[in-house]
């Protein structure tokens, strides 16, 4: 089954990094700068920063369906990230080194089944998931904080 993970788009943001800091906590959001390799996440280029890159960590609703299982959680996003387009298949490096939580939800968007997989087991694990015709769409967290990485759909 092929799949196409897909990224957060840029224009939600982009209002953000034109605020001051104490506009951008009255708005829920912190400005940060990358001091690793790793841990800076971005979900709109589905890639880590590079260190010393700044990013707005800013809270963003995941699942906005009125259920049991509307969601948020706080996500990063580089200053002049571009929206990564990955091809069919193709699981971004920020996915594929971290441990992931796999949330399957059907068209009434209700969790049916969940699974957590390395990374690297991530072109198996989904499309597997996606064989059950019960699945709509994935969602990929990042196992660790619990936080929001993708969404993932049938291509």
């Amino acid at each position: 089954m092929t799949f196409r993970i897909s990224a957060l788009p840029s224009e939600p943001f982009l209002p953000l990094f034109a605020l001051d800091d104490t506009a951008l906590h009255a708005a829920g959001g912190r400005r940060v700068v990358a001091d690793t390799k790793t841990g800076f996440p971005c979900r709109v280029s589905l890639a880590d920063a590079e260190v010393g890159e700044s990013l707005i960590l800013v809270h963003w609703e995941h699942q906005p369906a009125p259920t049991p299982f509307r969601a948020s959680h706080a996500v990063y996003v580089r200053e002049g990230a571009l929206p990564a387009w990955p091809a069919a298949g193709e699981v971004p490096a920020s996915l594929s080194t971290r441990t992931l939580s796999l949330r399957g939800f059907d068209t009434d968007d209700m969790m049916i089944v969940a699974e957590l997989c390395e990374g690297v087991d991530a072109e198996r694990a989904i499309p597997a998931m996606l064989a059950d015709e019960r699945v709509a769409y994935v969602h990929v967290h990042y196992a660790r904080q619990g936080c929001y990485a993708a969404r993932v759909d049938r291509a």
